[in-house]
């Protein structure tokens, strides 16, 4: 598993820390819960129902490990210390596509809250990579699947 840091919100951080205490607590009762249910159907060397739960068990004892292991290497990023004269990790920026003159708006997060639905680009992504460390009026040629495509930054805020 990567050692690489995150950077998120106390927001993000808090709601990462909610599931990992959910997973540990409900999430384990109810994993032992089934393993001791199919233990009482008899014969564990042809119970399929003790494989899959001791299977599901292994499942959730990786997530955990997982979840426990990105907390340690998250850092918490208090957006009012952010420099919103360049584009960093956690900014809000808006930008125009010059060939089709059309503008978007995006936010700058790291790799486990992107979310392009929601607005959120992948400070790994081709374009939120492309966007770091630009100035507002800054003309950025970014290469991406589609091929280069220039964007114009047009504003960056929180």
């Amino acid at each position: 598993m990567s050692s690489e840091l995150h950077y998120v919100t106390q927001e993000t951080f808090d709601k990462m820390k909610e599931e990992l205490n959910q997973l540990k607590t409900t999430g384990r009762a109810e994993i032992a819960k089934a393993i001791q249910e199919a233990r009482e159907k008899g014969d564990l060397k042809e119970n399929a129902e003790y494989d899959a739960a001791k299977e599901a068990q292994g499942l959730h004892e990786a997530k955990i490990a997982k979840l426990e292991m990105i907390l340690t290497n998250t850092r918490v990023i208090n957006t009012a210390d952010l420099d919103l004269s360049r584009v960093s990790i956690l900014s809000k920026v808006k930008i125009k596509n010059i060939k089709l003159n059309k503008v978007v708006e995006y936010q700058i997060v790291s790799e486990s809250e992107a979310n392009l639905k929601e607005g959120k680009l992948s400070v790994k992504s081709p374009i939120g990579g492309g966007l770091m460390g630009k100035s507002i009026g800054e003309i950025v040629d970014i290469q991406t699947p589609a091929g280069i495509i220039q964007f114009e930054i047009l504003e960056i805020s929180m």
